[in-house]
């Protein structure tokens, strides 16, 4: 059972665990058993599900994994197996709504601010994520890059 600190666990790390050729697969990899070894609580959101589904069944030539829908599934369930959801619901909107307004926040960057109201609301404190400068404007967060997780 997780009894520490909460993490939500950015898209990007999501993706990079499903493909092990990345060059971020060992860190990303190394960083993740670490903080299940140290009992950290894995979260994600429907949004990180959403961005990951769209990445993996993308074709390659347009950026993406090019994986069937039975392959994406099958790293859904696993995701879905070993860290837990963060209900989206009415509350999230309404922080979402402070967020990007309090902070100004433009263009793709509110879907950086949705993740952020929804750590809010589900009292999550850290988020580990390959991209550190989306997440340093929200400074109730602890924004962790997988090198920096403690071995």
């Amino acid at each position: 059972m997780a009894n520490g600190p909460r993490y939500l666990v950015d898209t990007n790390i999501l993706l990079r665990l499903s493909k092990e050729d990345d060059p971020h697969y060992a860190v990303v990899q190394s960083a993740t058993l670490v903080l299940i070894r140290s009992r950290a609580h894995l979260c994600y959101a429907a949004q990180n599900i959403s961005e990951f589904w769209n990445v993996c069944t993308r074709p390659a030539r347009h950026n993406g994994f090019g994986l069937s829908i039975e392959e994406t599934d099958a790293r859904v369930n696993a995701i879905e197996r070993i860290m837990t959801l963060l209900p989206d619901n009415e509350q999230v909107y309404w922080v979402w709504r402070d967020l990007v307004v309090g902070n100004s926040v433009r263009g793709v960057q509110v879907h950086d601010a949705r993740l952020a109201a929804a750590m809010q609301v589900h009292a999550v404190s850290h988020i580990l994520t390959l991209n550190q400068p989306d997440f340093a404007r929200y400074t109730n967060i602890k924004v962790v890059h997988p090198r920096d997780v403690p071995v």
